[in-house]
């Protein structure tokens, strides 16, 4: 049993969700936002970072996934949405977690079906996927859905893992057994 904090990088909100993975099951502990409320963007920065640094702490996900940065038509908004991400990818780090980078089109994939899905759809499979009776906040739902998303590639990592010392071993067996001939 794991917990895992989805982020959703953003220079005015930034989304957080955290889910509880247990074998194949997932279950939703806690999703929100950080507003930062401000124009300067050092003061936003530092926002994002303490932020992100106090739902950590209080929670105590083992586990982070964050959604790289796309390429914006806007160069100074994507500076600033890099400058967001490096904020809460600072205060992971700093608390000693280890972060998973995942593109917005890897995150729909795993958690739709489909790496073009629009807002709307992330946030309905966000609901049916952890049960949820209300629909989380646009930013929340990304976040949680950057969280499942690893979940589901951690899973995958462990079996595909599994299977290759099974591999081997099985190699192994048969390069004994036929040398006992």
């Amino acid at each position: 049993m794991s917990l895992i904090i989805g982020i959703d990088p953003g220079s005015r909100m930034t989304g957080y969700g955290i889910i509880e993975k247990d074998g194949q099951k997932l279950r939703f502990v806690d999703a929100g936002t950080i507003k930062t409320e401000t124009t300067a963007m050092p003061e936003r920065l530092k926002r994002i970072f303490a932020g992100v640094d106090r739902i950590v702490r209080f929670h105590g996900p083992v586990e982070a996934a964050v959604e790289q940065v796309f390429m914006a038509q806007n160069p100074d908004s994507a500076l600033k949405l890099g400058q967001a991400r490096g904020a809460a990818i600072a205060a992971l780090v700093n608390l000693d977690l280890q972060v998973a980078e995942y593109t917005a089109r890897q995150i729909k994939q795993s958690v739709v079906g489909y790496g073009a899905a629009d807002k709307e759809q992330v946030q309905m499979m966000v609901m049916k996927l952890l049960n949820l009776s209300i629909c989380p906040q646009a930013d929340a739902a990304d976040a949680l859905a950057a969280a499942i998303c690893h979940a589901h590639a951690s899973g995958s990592m462990s079996k595909m893992a599994v299977l290759n010392a099974l591999g081997g071993m099985a190699r192994g067996r048969s390069r004994y057994s036929s040398r006992r001939r």
